[in-house]
């Protein structure tokens, strides 16, 4: 249970830099699309027809596909993100 914590806090915080990822002005070209298909399989059928497995994904592989996503960001994005950089001028 605590490594799914774990897990979880780690994925709340991919969450944010995929958010913020996604309104950068740097993004890369693939993430808008890679993060449709994230967000499909988060609500994919599976989850209403088979309600176990639907669980497993959602608890387990949804954070992990996140993390793996996020992993892929260039690196002056997640730098960006790490100083708290808004992709508005002030």
């Amino acid at each position: 249970m605590k490594r799914l914590l774990l897990l979880w806090r780690v994925g709340r915080q991919d969450l944010r830099l995929l958010w913020f990822a996604l309104r950068h002005p740097n993004r890369p070209a693939w993430l808008v699309p890679a993060a449709g298909v994230l967000a499909l399989f988060a609500i994919d059928p599976v989850n209403f027809a088979v309600p176990l497995l639907g669980a497993i994904d959602d608890l387990v592989l949804l954070p992990i596909l996140l993390h793996t996503l996020v992993s892929f960001l260039p690196a002056d994005v997640r730098a960006a993100f790490g100083r708290g950089v808004s992709r508005r001028p002030a």
